[in-house]
Parts: C-alpha cells; structure tokens; sequence
C-alpha cells in the first residue's frame, strides 16, 4: 500500500475520524489507541458497517477512515469502492484493519486508493505513528 499522507486534503485544526467495523470492541479499542496519543483530534464517528459510514461521510468532515473489510450489510470492499468512486471522498486517508491479510484481498484495496492495511491483531503504535504522519504532513 502506498503509506503517503501528502495527497490527503488538509485538515483545518483538529483532524476528524471515522471508525468502522461491526465489532464494537474493535471501534472501542480503536477508540482507546486514537485517543492515548497526542494527535489534535476533533471527533471520531463510529460505524458498524459501510452503509452507516456513508451516512456519516454525508453528514460530516472525515479526514481519515479505518475500515474493518468484511461486514455485514456493507463490506469495507465495497464502502473504499464507492470513496474512491465519489470526487469529494477522494483525498480521505483511508487505513484498513482487517484479520484478512492476504495478498488477494491486499491487492484489491491496492486498486481502492487505500493508503496502509493493517492485519490483526495489531500493535496500537502502529495506528499512534499512522495518525502522526497524517498531522505532520499537514504541519508543514
């Protein structure tokens, strides 16, 4: 995956997120990582599935999105698809945090625009350095 943040639209102070993925221990522990670092975060919205990320990418300013991929009524495959489809999505960071690392599945978010994947489990500074490489590469 290509790990730039350069091409993501800058963020005005605090960045915004969005986390989704249809276990709640995983938003919750997602959660919990995002805020032990020192990154100037505004919000974090939550969504259990790529349908409820929609609404809250409708409704809201998202400057980063963690996408789980397999879930139920709509996938993470299929939410990157429809961002990387719709013009003023384009420069979101997306990061997916899956349990399916295979290169298969690697290769089909490759084409999707999506900027790290993250298997499960994870190590939490790994999404600490991913978000301070988003606000550094604003702060220049």
């Amino acid at each position: 995956m290509q790990e730039s943040t350069s091409d993501v639209a800058a963020p005005s102070k605090a960045i915004n997120l969005l986390i989704v993925d249809d276990s709640a221990t995983m938003r919750m522990m997602i959660r919990r990582v995002i805020n032990l670092t020192d990154v100037a975060v505004g919000t974090i919205f939550e969504a259990a599935n790529g349908r409820e990320a929609i609404a809250v990418l409708e409704a809201q300013q998202v400057h980063a999105v963690f996408t789980d991929i397999n879930m139920p009524v709509m996938s993470g495959y299929e939410l990157l698809h429809l961002m990387s489809r719709t013009d003023k999505w384009r420069n979101i960071l997306r990061i997916v945090i899956s349990t399916d690392g295979s290169t298969l599945r690697k290769e089909e978010v490759r084409e999707l625009n999506v900027n790290l994947y993250i298997q499960k489990p994870f190590r939490p500074e790994i999404v600490r350095n991913v978000l301070a490489r988003l606000t550094n590469a604003h702060a220049r």
